[in-house]
């Protein structure tokens, strides 16, 4: 399936539309972004939207990642949370592999609609590092100079050599 995104004119609205034909209308002006009742995402060069996860009920952050148009629909329409991965460049379901799926509860888009923050409830964890959130390493303050050592802050929740195995 194409996930690309493409440009169209209709009744003289530029909409972006997606492989599967859902669209959404491209973003207006300043007041209509920030102050406007449509959802109207403000996609970067790259055709994606930062999306930031957290634990509904802790209010944890779990995960940053990135949504491009079909992503952020399957979102919408499902209910679970989908992504777009940059380094593969294809999209994909949280825990399609793992098991740890996330089921959205509420999604929240930032003033100028390029950015969006999903309340989850996260199945087992959200890192593939094994651990319940991928901010699970703390930067000390106040150093002047040299290296920073990174606290660790968060112990592992599942073995990700056990989640990620190789598919035959």
């Amino acid at each position: 399936m194409d996930c690309g995104l493409a440009g169209s004119r209709r009744s003289g609205m530029t909409v972006v539309e997606m492989a599967d034909k859902s669209e959404f209308a491209a973003p207006g002006a300043v007041a209509e972004l920030e102050e406007g009742s449509e959802l109207t995402p403000k996609f970067d060069g790259d055709g994606l939207l930062t999306c930031v996860a957290t634990d509904a009920a802790s209010g944890d952050v779990l995960m940053v990642a990135h949504m491009n148009a079909e992503a952020l629909e399957k979102t919408i329409a499902t209910g679970e949370a989908w992504y777009f991965s940059r380094s593969r460049q294809t999209l994909w379901k949280k825990g399609e592999e793992s098991g740890h799926t996330q089921r959205v509860v509420e999604m929240r888009v930032d003033c100028d609609q390029d950015a969006v923050w999903i309340k989850v409830e996260q199945n087992i964890a959200a890192c593939h590092t094994g651990r319940r959130s991928c901010f699970y390493r703390a930067v000390p303050l106040g150093q002047k100079g040299g290296a920073v050592k990174l606290e660790f802050r968060d112990a592992r929740v599942f073995d990700p050599k056990l989640a990620y195995r190789a598919k035959d």
